[in-house]
């Protein structure tokens, strides 16, 4: 067989076997599972077979043909197409800066905290695109620190009524009164903050990289005296799911992390259960300005929006709690979350109380909880 021909040969085989590798389109979500990672068994080497006879095969005639160079480069393998800019896998590649905190007005002072109005620096999708300053609520504890520190997520509000600080109150308090810095982020198209054009169609990945921007300027402020190695992200509702994003997107960059009442781990799930049921449903895509379908038609978007397909990247401790008697977010939801979580290797625990969504009669109990698990992975 003559080189060239051997080349383009080798180079065939080459791209038939990435072909055969890559992963089909995933199965639509149903109604608010994980995805099983596929698996190919190892096929048997294939044995020598004896010859019946005993007697040997003749030699290979030499031949006058030049040897193949075992030192020519292999084929170059295909680039791989660059991730949706609407992904998980996007957000995860994206260089997530932030910093810049600027303490403003006192809101609050007692004897264990001040709370301050402030505002940070975050981006549209990562270092390099558009900047936006996000809105937020600090309170600092009273001592010379430094302190552990809470980056708070707060839960659906319409950005239409939504005001500096709403959401988290009673969290951001408990902790600060227990010693954590406490940044409530009001997120990008909240309060103050500056409007993201992409928010309707990003499915909230904005949020998760206003989070992650949140972390940056803590660490990096000189008025606050943050422990740097002790901070956590702590989001309720659709702020639990913020927080599963920014930390499968961002492995590594916090201590822990608290989802109380979250949402699911599968956006299809959540539309279905949130959206769907409120417009029609012309109306619904038509808002999605055809740049993907709704869950059903759309399945391989949804996903890629989704944190549970990213599980495995999580590195950080997970704490979930959830109220049995729930009736916005599913119990089922925390159950199946946190058993992906488990499946793909991250240590993480759920909680349950006899409790609603918001979380009353249970709540002290809960924070006590969470504080305990703070603690336990943020030694002083």
């Amino acid at each position: 067989m003559d080189a060239p021909w051997r080349r383009a040969a080798v180079a065939l085989a080459v791209a038939t076997l990435l072909a055969g590798c890559s992963p089909g389109p995933d199965a639509a979500p149903t109604s608010p599972g994980s995805a099983d990672s596929p698996s190919s068994p190892d096929s048997p080497a294939a044995s020598e077979t004896p010859s019946d006879d005993g007697v040997e095969e003749p030699a290979e005639e030499p031949s006058d043909e030049p040897a193949e160079d075992s030192s020519e480069e292999p084929a170059e393998q295909p680039a791989e197409d660059p991730p949706d800019p609407i992904s998980m896998a996007a957000l995860a590649e994206a260089d997530l800066t932030g910093g810049d905190l600027r303490l403003g007005a006192v809101r609050e002072r007692t004897a264990a905290y001040t709370s301050y109005d402030v505002t940070f620096a975050s981006t549209t999708a990562g270092k390099g695109t558009a900047p936006l300053r996000i809105s937020g609520v600090l309170n600092v504890p009273t001592g010379r620190g430094p302190s552990p520190a809470v980056v708070l997520a707060h839960g659906y509000i319409d950005p239409a009524v939504y005001v500096r600080g709403q959401g988290m109150t009673r969290e951001r308090g408990f902790l600060a009164q227990r010693g954590y810095v406490a940044l409530h982020v009001d997120y990008r198209n909240h309060a103050e903050s500056t409007d993201d054009p992409r928010i309707e169609t990003a499915v909230r990945l904005g949020y998760a990289a206003d989070v992650v921007a949140a972390v940056h300027a803590l660490r990096r402020s000189r008025d606050v005296r943050v422990d740097p190695e002790r901070i956590a992200i702590f989001g309720r509702s659709m702020g639990g799911g913020v927080v599963l994003k920014a930390l499968a997107a961002e492995p590594g960059l916090v201590a822990a992390g608290v989802a109380w009442a979250s949402v699911s781990s599968l956006e299809g799930e959540n539309f279905d259960h949130f959206q769907r049921p409120d417009a029609p449903t012309a109306q619904l895509r038509a808002g999605f300005r055809g740049r993907h379908g709704l869950p059903d038609e759309d399945p391989r978007f949804w996903r890629g929006v989704s944190p549970r397909p990213s599980f495995d990247q999580v590195t950080d401790p997970v704490l979930m709690v959830h109220g049995r008697f729930d009736d916005t977010c599913p119990p089922r939801w925390a159950r199946e979350t946190q058993r992906a979580l488990t499946r793909a290797g991250v240590d993480s625990t759920l909680e349950w109380y006899d409790d609603g969504h918001a979380f009353g009669p249970a709540f002290v109990a809960a924070m006590n909880r969470t504080v305990q698990f703070l603690r336990a992975e943020m030694p002083a």
